[in-house]
């Protein structure tokens, strides 16, 4: 797994699919979607499960007489439910760092050859040649466990999908802590203040401070070289790497690649000083 994450020779191959992806005239709305924006979690691994358990269940049902027509219909259910699963991995896909990249791709190659069988299993079950269905299928369930296997790496191994700003919570102090004072704070305007060893992000509008974990929970940029939108209680910070958007009030995503909230910090402000500390 070591040699394929540093493999740079699938980096142009990577990067000319990702640019297709990119480039796609995918509505804003749509692509938040996949990501999982709407629902606060990457969607991919959701949608996955309908056609891996489908193909696992028509294999099990492939073992037992008299079940050749709801194995049939398994396959078709897993070979349909494999679509918008594949579309959320790539978008995914297309935000991730070129380590991950590496991964995804030959994560993304194995499933292509899964459902490829399994698309073949079904036709010859149409067909009624069961014995060759059932053989792809169970070939097709082969190269996607090694899919999974992949997607598993992805996922534990390298963090993908994961909010990367979490584990900064715990490094922030338990009692409150002095970040700096109020008047030291630009207004409407990001400022990076260090609080223990953890960049913390705050943005005053007026006499009201809001703290947030300042490396973007996507994929660690800095977010307070981001760009600030809207005003008031709508305010928000743009990453400036892939455009994740966050509320700076209470970290709330409003649009992806980053599927949830960025973490926020209590905030208060106490003899002219602000102070933070952990949830």
């Amino acid at each position: 797994m070591h040699r394929l994450e540093t493999a740079r020779s699938l980096d142009p191959v990577s990067d000319r699919i990702q640019a297709v992806v990119n480039g796609l005239p995918v509505p804003r709305g749509l692509r938040d979607l996949l990501h999982g924006t709407k629902i606060g979690h990457a969607l991919h691994p959701v949608l996955v499960q309908v056609p891996v358990g489908s193909f696992v269940s028509s294999a099990i049902l492939d073992l037992m007489p008299g079940t050749r027509r709801a194995a049939t219909t398994l396959v078709a259910v897993g070979v349909a439910g494999a679509v918008p699963a594949v579309a959320a991995g790539w978008v995914d896909w297309a935000q991730m760092t070129k380590d991950r990249r590496r991964v995804g791709i030959v994560h993304a190659a194995a499933n292509a050859v899964a459902v490829g069988l399994y698309v073949t299993s079904l036709v010859e079950r149409l067909r009624g040649n069961q014995a060759r269905g059932r053989t792809l299928g169970f070939a097709g369930l082969s190269v996607a466990g090694l899919g999974a296997y992949l997607g598993g790496h992805l996922a534990y191994a390298q963090s993908s999908g994961t909010n990367q700003a979490a584990p900064e919570i715990v490094r922030i102090p338990e009692e409150w802590t002095v970040a700096g004072s109020l008047a030291s704070l630009p207004d409407r305007k990001p400022a990076v203040r260090t609080v223990g060893d953890v960049a913390v992000l705050f943005y005053r509008d007026g006499d009201e401070v809001s703290a947030m974990i300042e490396r973007c929970g996507h994929e660690t940029a800095p977010l307070g070289d981001g760009e600030v939108i809207g005003e008031g209680r709508d305010a928000c910070i743009v990453c400036p790497w892939h455009g994740s958007t966050f509320r700076l009030r209470d970290g709330v995503v409003r649009h992806g690649p980053a599927a949830g909230d960025q973490p926020t910090l209590p905030c208060r402000v106490r003899a002219g000083n602000v102070e933070v500390r952990q949830p």
